[in-house]
């Protein structure tokens, strides 16, 4: 009996502590270590095989550019720590169905206190035996 009281009491509690990992929260604690040039946690965040695409409003036309995620991370440690960065997020879309979600991010971004650009970020994220990882931000950036 006390044990069979003791399971029942650390199954409470442990579901009490334990955080559940949502496709929201992972993009929250992308953005979180994007704005701490935080390129483990950025790592940790994202599968191996994730696609990285942008579509930038040039003065040629729209261009659908890709980037490597190694590129990225290595874009991201060069930042000079007086660069202050900060990318607004406007709002949330999320759509899950089953192991697949899609969370759709319109935002502002700012360099410095200054605006920068606006766009929206598409993340594709799946789930693997319980772990939300982000397999595909594309976004698209243009002038205000």
């Amino acid at each position: 009996m006390k044990t069979f009281i003791f399971l029942i009491l650390f199954s409470l509690s442990s579901s009490l502590f334990a955080q559940e990992t949502t496709p929201k929260k992972v993009v929250d604690d992308f953005f979180a270590a994007f704005h701490a040039k935080d390129t483990v946690a950025l790592k940790s965040l994202c599968h191996p095989e994730i696609v990285m695409k942008t579509i930038a409003n040039t003065k040629e036309g729209n261009k659908l550019v890709s980037e490597e995620f190694d590129e990225f991370l290595k874009s991201i440690s060069a930042i000079p720590l007086d660069l202050i960065f900060f990318e607004k997020l406007i709002d949330y879309k999320i759509e899950i169905d089953g192991n697949l979600a899609h969370v759709w991010t319109p935002y502002e971004f700012y360099v410095n206190g200054n605006l920068s650009h606006i766009g929206a970020n598409a993340f594709t994220l799946y789930n693997d035996n319980g772990k939300w990882q982000i397999i595909h931000l594309i976004d698209t950036r243009r002038k205000k």
